[in-house]
């Protein structure tokens, strides 16, 4: 399995990757086709796509990137053509789409109707727990980032165990303390 390539651009449309004497064909979104240049050098997060009949490879600029394609390759009857027509339109433009319900987004792009745009928001809503959420950086990193493994541990979903830490507010207290509080809040949804 092949998980990056870093090599010089020998060719593009179709985009040829030159590591160590040996050609890849890569499929990568059309923005980045544009912007790389012959003979320059690209590191490129590699998702190795295995079917029956080939096995091709997809490239992206970010490990953002490379997740978002994967999660919408996990939506039945999402292929990965689609998948880089969708990451060409920016991991924050489809992230907003997917946490916002905005099904309008998604039925822009070719080939996907409104049923697929739909089936991409419900089944990855969850998944992408919604990264503007929470912003780590406002807050004390070490401990947020610790009740947040805590709480996805005990099986709690992202986006309920972020909701619940945004209402921790910024008292000073202790972080066992901060994590019963999580769990108060989050078991106050449920009764």
């Amino acid at each position: 399995m092949i998980g990056s390539l870093s090599g010089t651009i020998q060719e593009k449309y179709p985009l040829i990757v030159s590591v160590g004497g040996v050609g890849y064909l890569v499929h990568v979104p059309q923005r980045l086709e544009t912007q790389l240049q012959i003979n320059a050098t690209a590191q490129l997060y590699i998702h190795t796509h295995v079917r029956e009949d080939a096995l091709d490879l997809y490239g992206f600029e970010t490990k953002e990137e490379l997740r978002l394609f994967e999660l919408l390759l996990t939506v039945s009857g999402i292929g990965p053509r689609t998948g880089l027509t969708i990451i060409d339109r920016g991991v924050p433009a489809t992230q907003k789409a997917v946490t916002s319900g905005d099904v309008d987004f998604f039925t822009t792009i070719p080939r996907l109707g409104k049923k697929n745009a739909q089936k991409i928001i419900i089944e990855l809503k969850n998944k992408l727990g919604s990264m503007g959420d929470l912003d780590l950086r406002d807050m004390d990193n070490g401990e947020t980032k610790q009740i947040l493994e805590v709480l996805l541990s005990m099986g709690f979903a992202r986006i309920e165990a972020i909701d619940a830490i945004k209402k921790l507010g910024d008292k000073e207290i202790s972080l066992e303390q901060k994590i019963r509080r999580a769990l108060q809040i989050l078991g106050s949804r449920n009764t």
